[in-house]
């Protein structure tokens, strides 16, 4: 399945908090992601919480345009990408 680096702006700073709500959004977005045959694997956030830097695996970019859309997620863009293993190259 294809890999996708998803970037995101968040003007206002992007507020989860580390509670039993922010585990029910979480859980929210996943839901719906997996729906749709997105998978989530991880973020990456600014010092400033106002931008995002997303990994996702996805059968396609609209997939993910879809799932955001759905779960109220803006989308800047969508970069598909692969891992480059800086140690597989051996001494």
């Amino acid at each position: 399945m294809p890999r996708y680096l998803v970037e995101r702006s968040f003007p206002q700073g992007l507020a989860i908090p580390i509670n039993a709500d922010g585990r029910k959004a979480m859980d929210g977005v996943i839901g719906t992601n997996a729906d749709h045959g997105v998978t989530w694997v991880h973020s990456y956030v600014n010092p400033e919480r106002t931008q995002t830097f997303c990994i996702y695996d996805a059968v396609s970019p609209e997939a993910i345009r879809k799932v955001a859309e759905r779960n109220g997620l803006p989308v800047d863009r969508i970069t598909q990408v692969s891992v480059l293993d800086p140690y597989a190259y051996g001494a």
